[in-house]
């Protein structure tokens, strides 16, 4: 990661009164997308786009896992493996967003904890490849990552980078999969 984690700076107020909110929004988008988790899974019906919207939406939540690599598997089974991968695995790297946002918003509380330190060192140690390998496990500790990157000032873009990689080759194997498992029924 870059060399901006070892500078700790103090937060001035209004820096940490952002970073409230923005933990406090993502907490409530976690929330709603719970309770609407089953009008949210009618977007499959809509395609690429609808897969692409419903990954982003079962990604975003913090912690709380919603079922978006059976709803691509289901989805490789009707449409093209490929393409759904492609559109799954985008919509779920925007929607990891969330983790990184609230790792923005968090960094005042995360910094001082043991597993944060362990995680932080892992990512520095090994640069990119544990975000890719977390975004590639079905798992819902890759908001953990998330939260290490936003809170570490890791470049947004190389965040969305590692992660869509690790995410489109996880949601590749789960299309091709339901591919292969549904073809026969």
């Amino acid at each position: 990661m870059d060399k901006q984690l070892e500078e700790t700076k103090p937060f001035s107020s209004g820096q940490k009164v952002f970073r409230v909110i923005l933990l406090a929004a993502v907490l409530v988008l976690t929330i709603l997308l719970l309770l609407n988790r089953e009008k949210i899974q009618h977007l499959e019906a809509y395609g690429y786009p609808g897969i692409f919207l419903l990954s982003i939406l079962t990604n975003a939540t913090v912690l709380i896992p919603l079922p978006g690599v059976v709803i691509t598997s289901a989805m490789g089974a009707v449409f093209n493996p490929f393409w759904v991968a492609v559109a799954s695995g985008s919509g779920a790297t925007l929607g990891e967003l969330s983790g990184y946002m609230a790792g923005v918003g968090g960094q005042v509380w995360l910094t001082n904890r043991a597993w944060y330190q362990k995680l932080e060192n892992w990512i520095q140690k090994y640069n990119h490849w544990p975000i890719i390998l977390l975004a590639f496990i079905p798992n819902p500790l890759f908001d953990m990552a998330g939260f290490i990157a936003g809170a570490g000032k890791m470049p947004l873009w190389k965040f969305l980078l590692f992660t869509w990689i690790g995410k489109i080759a996880k949601m590749l194997v789960f299309a091709y999969a339901g591919a292969g498992i549904f073809k026969n029924f």
